[in-house]
């Protein structure tokens, strides 16, 4: 049989996540980026005029509306993570959907995005963040070198991330309505390399990629990662920098009341009258 070029890879291994995410509840989360985006994503909602009444966290990692934002709905569905892309959602059985530090774990975003799409009721709102972008580009670096040093090749370490263009297209792909991507750049200093990988373990967010090694890491590869991380990466006292892109990403279920872009050719003046018009 044919392969189907639609098919959707699998990049991440979503029960292991779960269980990733439930080892580090037990060591005692590292919670900094989650506080973060708890505050600014009840911060942006408070500057939404709109009324909502039913909301629905998606996956993630903590209960991300507290009061008095979440004194704001009548109801409040939060769907934790588990081994499915599948949104237990009815059609339009929400107006607004919210999700933090969730979505970059997600094999299909698109299908995801068309899923919540679905869920919102005619102007319900979708407000969501996730890593992205440049996120630990150090670590990465100071891996792939290490490795090459050591080992002759490098290996899936950190998962591939979404950049601001891609999200802003995906969320115009599943027929979201006023599209709006930003990106919030955490630079966060550790003493070392393996400091930055603790909290990485406790943040429920090492490595779950499908093709990623099974063999521990060898000592003298982590050493050498360690190394090259201090000397390319490492401030005047000599801690380390480490980079958290949060990508915050907004749209709207269509609905009448809003704004539409003009029609092709329906503008009352052309733009070369508006030039002349400008002062020299």
């Amino acid at each position: 049989m044919a392969p189907n070029p639609t098919a959707v890879p699998i990049l991440f291994d979503r029960a292991l996540l779960r269980a990733r995410q439930d080892r580090a509840r037990r060591l005692g989360a590292a919670t900094f980026l989650f506080d973060r985006v708890t505050e600014d994503i009840e911060e942006r909602l408070q500057a939404v005029t709109r009324d909502f009444s039913d909301a629905a966290e998606i996956w993630t990692p903590g209960e991300l509306l507290h009061r008095p934002v979440a004194d704001r709905f009548r109801s409040i569905t939060r769907i934790e993570a588990d081994g499915t892309e599948t949104l237990p959602l009815a059609p339009e059985s929400f107006d607004l959907a919210v999700s933090a530090l969730a979505f970059q774990f997600v094999n299909d975003l698109p299908g995801v995005l068309a899923q919540i799409r679905r869920a919102l009721r005619p102007d319900g709102l979708l407000l969501a963040a996730m890593i992205g972008g440049d996120t630990l580009t150090e670590l990465r670096q100071a891996f792939a070198q290490a490795e090459a040093e050591c080992e002759g090749g490098a290996s899936p370490r950190v998962a591939p991330f979404a950049d601001l263009r891609d999200v802003g297209a995906l969320l115009q792909r599943a027929g979201f309505a006023l599209p709006v991507t930003d990106v919030d750049r955490v630079v966060v200093r550790y003493d070392n390399a393996f400091a930055l990988m603790a909290d990485l373990r406790r943040m429920g967010a090492t490595n779950i990629l499908i093709e990623r090694r099974r063999m521990p890491t060898r000592r003298t590869t982590l050493l050498r990662m360690a190394e090259i991380y201090t000397n390319r990466f490492s401030d005047a006292d000599g801690r380390i920098r480490a980079t958290f892109d949060v990508l915050w990403l907004s749209g709207w279920a269509p609905h009448d009341s809003q704004p539409k872009p003009l029609r092709p050719g329906s503008a009352k003046a052309s733009l070369e009258a508006a030039v002349k018009r400008v002062p020299k």
